[in-house]
């Protein structure tokens, strides 16, 4: 090559670079737009990761080849982040997932000043990804054997593991000994006490069928049979906890498996007669609602507002967002404008008084455009529970999309849209590629305005995970994202000064340890909120076990606290702006 075309090849590799470096310092930044203010909604979120010590990447399965020509879509899951506190000094950690053999897991301890430290390795927790095992998905915590720690499930497209917390820093894989290392393909699972034996049982749900390794295909008939119906995924298995360390299946007996493709679940008390239910959200097909009959049986209950149409359920979060005493429910779906309208689902919850879930999704609150993960949580500290939606599927070419080719085989159904092999190639197309997440801020009524460019929640990745904690115990809910194929953030959450705070942090007796199915109905200035604990909400996350409640200008008036054993407690004036710890009465 003559020296000039040297030159002019140097250059343009040096400007292709700065190019670059400038998409993915926008992704992060929202393309350098001047700093939000965000005193119109009473807080600010700031990302803050890296100089908080967490520098985490997520890398993404890589499949069989077979898949080729739609591996970013079949690829396109595995970014999650969970909230525990693995070493029980009171300060919220993070564990995130990767999703590629031979790139580790990250467990971030809180040292309590504001900074983390990855401490997986050591706590043998980080090199689960592994050829012949698997790879992570997602995470929940909590203590199943009731020894006082927080042990991690660890639910993967492979062998689950189950990480029993030793109390000294370090974890031991007892999945095998446990009896839930059953090769899964799964995107969900959640803690619960169905039977209310004081012990903590697994949920635990299936996506692609379980016979099918994604390394190594022998067939590429592995995808939906339908967009609308599909019953062909894996199924879903509940394991009743023995108290012995052993699990045992009880899914038959209890009639809680589902084929429906389920991407998300929670468990909680919907119907307010005392016992924890199940309620799913399905990719390709409607939300189900698993009724607990007594600790015995569940009724996957119809006629309650969950058949009006089918969609795409991605995400499940559970929030009293009415301030009446019941969680309501949001689940995200897929919209794009000029394509697709599915909607995001806000249910009011009048299971206990009518049978039956309304959806009042509308605006902003419906189309967030290819949602994932959502959460509820008092970002405001206004007494409020507001939704935090994270969004985006594939970010690849901005000039190419691959919505049409996606339109094609949407259309088909059967053998056309169970095998791959038929799928439009995708290239390096984007789908849904390139948006923002939304902060829905609750203005009261069933009424949410979108805050995130106010308060700064501005980048561009594409968001799968989002988890709630007060990291600072400085009464503000910070937010951490899981990004496919991109950084974990942290966002540090300035609320105003004016606006009170009081957090609840539980530990069951009669109940299990974690107080897993918990609710705290807190009465102040007049009016009520509650929250449930639970461990595993949203989509592939979980929020802090502490409860959080915004207060505004109220000042609290009595908590009460209905734990799992159906024990009420009461708690007369709480101190506002700290933790109330407390402990379920023995008798």
């Amino acid at each position: 090559m003559p020296p000039p075309l040297l030159l002019r090849a140097a250059v343009t590799a040096s400007f292709v670079a700065l190019i670059g470096y400038a998409w993915w310092a926008g992704r992060a930044t929202g393309g350098g737009a001047p700093a939000p203010d965000g005193r119109e909604f009473g807080f600010q979120l700031r990302e803050c990761s890296k100089e908080r010590g967490i520098d985490f990447v997520h890398h993404a399965p890589r499949l069989d080849e077979k898949l080729a020509n739609i591996m970013p879509h079949v690829a396109g899951m595995g970014a999650a982040v969970s909230v525990c506190d693995f070493d029980g000094d009171g300060w919220a950690d993070l564990y995130a997932t990767n999703s590629d053999f031979g790139h580790a897991n990250a467990l971030y301890r809180n040292r309590g000043d504001g900074t983390f430290e990855d401490v997986a390795a050591s706590a043998g927790v980080a090199d689960v990804n592994v050829e012949g095992r698997g790879v992570s998905m997602g995470s929940i915590w909590a203590d199943f054997d009731g020894d006082g720690d927080q042990d991690c499930f660890l639910y993967k497209w492979g062998l689950p593991q189950l990480f029993r917390n030793e109390g000294n820093g370090t974890f031991q894989d007892v999945a095998k000994e446990a009896g839930v290392a059953r090769w899964m393909n799964s995107n969900g699972a959640c803690w619960i006490d169905y039977d209310r034996d004081g012990r903590l049982d697994l949920y635990v749900t299936g996506y692609f069928r379980e016979e099918i390794d994604l390394w190594h295909l022998q067939t590429t008939m592995i995808m939906q049979a339908s967009f609308e119906f599909a019953r062909n995924g894996g199924h879903n298995y509940l394991y009743r906890n023995l108290g012995d360390g052993r699990f045992e299946d009880v899914t038959e007996r209890t009639g809680t498996d589902s084929t429906r493709w389920t991407l998300a679940v929670a468990a909680a008390d919907l119907n307010g007669d005392g016992w924890q239910d199940l309620y799913l959200a399905n990719d390709y097909g409607p939300e189900e609602y698993f009724e607990n009959q007594g600790g015995e049986r569940f009724v996957r209950r119809e006629g309650v507002g969950l058949e009006e149409s089918s969609k795409s359920g991605m995400s499940v979060a559970l929030g009293d967002f009415e301030n009446v005493g019941r969680l309501g429910v949001y689940v995200t779906n897929i919209s794009k404008s000029g394509y697709l309208f599915q909607g995001n689902n806000l249910r009011i919850n009048r299971l206990a008084d009518r049978g039956w879930l309304q959806n009042v999704a509308e605006g902003t609150v419906a189309d967030c455009g290819w949602a994932w993960g959502a959460q509820f949580g008092d970002l405001d500290n206004d007494g409020r529970q507001d939704l935090y939606v994270v969004n985006g599927f594939v970010s690849a070419s901005q000039d190419r999309d691959y919505w049409y080719g996606m339109s094609k085989i949407a259309g088909a159904a059967g053998e056309l849209a169970e095998d791959a092999r038929q799928w439009p190639p995708m290239e390096d197309r984007s789908l849904s590629g390139y948006e923002c997440s939304r902060v829905l801020v609750n203005q009261g009524h069933g009424r949410f305005v979108d805050a995130a460019g106010s308060v700064g929640a501005n980048d561009l990745f594409d968001g799968r995970a989002v988890a709630f904690a007060d990291f600072r115990h400085c009464g503000a809910l910070d937010v951490a994202i899981a990004n496919q194929k991109g950084p974990l953030l942290l966002y540090a959450n300035e609320v105003a000064a004016d606006r009170g705070w009081i957090a609840f942090a539980l530990a069951g007796t009669r109940s299990n340890r974690s107080a897993v199915g918990a609710t705290v109905t807190l009465h102040a200035g007049g009016a009520r909120q509650s929250q449930t604990v639970l461990a595993g909400s949203g989509f592939c996350a979980q929020n802090d076990l502490v409860l959080h409640f915004g207060l505004g200008s109220a000042r609290p008036e009595k908590a009460v606290v209905r734990w799992p054993s159906g024990v009420e407690q009461t708690v007369e004036s709480p101190r506002e702006r700290g933790i109330v710890r407390l402990e379920e009465p023995r008798e």
